[in-house]
């Protein structure tokens, strides 16, 4: 059976940005042959929220990949409950738990924002998912050349965003670290490893993936 992934909204102040537009406009949500890939947005209002076309990109992108329709929520969910006001940064555990407890069990959730995240054992981390779960969440804090002191690059950080996106999905559907550097799956503890590495599955790990989406 196809599960589709659905994209959750988080923001702290949801009658601002681009989701109040889009809701104010009653921005169409089709779905394709009841079936979507969704990510949800994550804005903070100490940090820029993720721009619309940021969202739409990263959309058709995971269309490719997965062979499944793509859609943007609407109705974003509130994060400001998982932010460590010592550290200034988000709890993305303490986000998948809130998004669990909300999420459609039939679907895949993919949160994305600006926001940048962690975990308490760790300095940061670029995303985090369930294992075999239906939830996963990424940032673009620390995958803009910006956070680095260099010039920006939007290409740079819609790749890094996708390479992400598909790495994190990837293990809602039970693949763990892959050993093939080139592979989407291969961890990836800095922006430099990123880029080395494809936004494609190696053979094995889609074998996996297209199991899930029987293929």
């Amino acid at each position: 059976m196809l599960k589709p992934i659905l994209l959750q909204p988080l923001s702290v102040d949801p009658a601002a940005g681009w989701f109040a537009t889009a809701a104010a406009a009653s921005l169409a949500r089709p779905s394709l042959n009841g079936t979507a890939v969704a990510y949800a947005s994550i804005s903070d209002s100490a940090q820029r929220e993720l721009p619309l076309s940021h969202l739409e990109e990263l959309a058709a992108a995971l269309a490719r990949v997965f062979r499944v329709p793509c859609r943007i929520g609407r109705a974003p969910m509130d994060v400001r409950f998982a932010r460590d006001e010592r550290r200034g940064q988000f709890h993305s555990t303490a986000i998948l738990d809130q998004l669990e407890r909300t999420a459609d069990t039939g679907a895949r959730v993919l949160a994305v924002g600006a926001c940048d995240l962690y975990v308490p054992v760790l300095t940061f981390v670029f995303g985090e998912a369930r294992l075999d779960g239906n939830c996963a969440v990424v940032s673009t804090a620390r995958l803009a050349e910006e956070f680095y002191g260099l010039p920006p690059s939007p290409a740079l950080l819609r790749q890094r965003l996708v390479k992400e996106a598909v790495h994190e999905l990837g293990h809602t559907f039970g693949l763990r670290h892959c050993p093939d550097w080139r592979c989407v799956m291969t961890s990836s503890h800095a922006v430099e490893r990123l880029d080395v590495k494809t936004a494609e599955f190696c053979a094995r790990c889609q074998g996996v993936v297209g199991k899930g989406f029987d293929w």
